[in-house]
């Protein structure tokens, strides 16, 4: 798999796969508000950097609330998100329940006309990503 690192940083690892044409985010650690809005920020700009349409986001090592991000996220983020090009978002839940409350509360609240569609396997989630 042709996959090259483009950022890393203690919370989150992003990669662009030349194969499959998409981010893959790999959130590791407890994260909080500021993390997770200064990453997105960072996802932002490597969305348009490489002209995607698609991301991968793995929570799967993720622990942490970080429910003002979400809403941040829902009503600020994913419309620029969009805006930049991006289309499907493959999101891969936290087994830790906070994160996970987090995630969906950014899930319930967006409009941003991105197809968002949550996994519980990375495997799944790639998967569907695939088929986009």
């Amino acid at each position: 798999m042709a996959q090259r690192i483009l950022y890393d940083a203690p919370t989150l690892t992003i990669s662009y796969n030349y194969d499959e044409e998409w981010l893959y985010l790999d959130w590791h650690g407890n994260l909080d508000d500021e993390t997770v809005m200064a990453g997105a920020l960072k996802v932002l700009e490597l969305l348009q950097q490489e002209r995607c349409a698609k991301v991968l986001n793995d929570n799967t090592r993720v622990s942490g609330l970080w429910a003002d991000a979400a809403k941040w996220g829902s009503d600020v983020f994913f419309p620029q998100l969009h805006a930049a090009g991006c289309r499907y978002f493959s999101w891969v839940y936290s087994a830790e329940r906070y994160s996970q409350l987090s995630a969906e509360l950014a899930l319930q609240q967006t409009t941003a006309g991105i197809i968002f569609m949550p996994f519980r396997e990375l495997a799944t989630a790639a998967a569907w990503l695939r088929s986009m």
